[in-house]
């Protein structure tokens, strides 16, 4: 398990930080302690809302993916891009809501600006990208 996180200090730089994720669903108390700690210094974020939307793209890539995994929170000042990467080439897919589970595409779908998915030879990245104001919590 490796950890890297790299700042910059002007509001137009992107911050980016990156976790190595082992292939245990236990991983998943651990993402979400380190990305508390990553983005606490960032005002105005709904940091439950970005914690639903992580949680949900990384126990999706424990479940259907395959190792390694990789978490990268990307952010620059009104703007948050989480992106978990792992080596399964097979495409994720919202579930129909007839279905008993599988609810989390569309919870990331409700709570997230802008989600989707970049495939690549050796497997894909899912990513949802959110802003201050996107948290459902906070509309009417």
């Amino acid at each position: 398990m490796s950890v890297a996180k790299h700042d910059v200090t002007t509001d137009d730089q992107v911050i980016e930080a990156v976790l190595e994720v082992a292939d245990d669903l236990a991983e998943l108390a651990r993402v979400r302690r380190w990305a508390r700690t990553a983005l606490e210094e960032v005002p105005g974020w709904e940091l439950d809302e970005v914690i639903i939307v992580l949680d949900e793209l990384v126990s999706n890539a424990l479940r259907h993916g395959t190792p390694p995994r990789r978490v990268r929170l990307l952010r620059k000042t009104g703007w948050l891009r989480i992106e978990v990467e792992d080596s399964c080439v097979d495409t994720a897919c919202a579930r129909p809501p007839s279905d008993t589970g599988g609810r989390g595409l569309a919870l990331i779908e409700s709570c997230a600006m802008l989600w989707g998915q970049d495939q690549r030879e050796t497997g894909k990245v899912v990513w949802a990208e959110l802003t201050p104001a996107t948290p459902a919590t906070t509309s009417s």
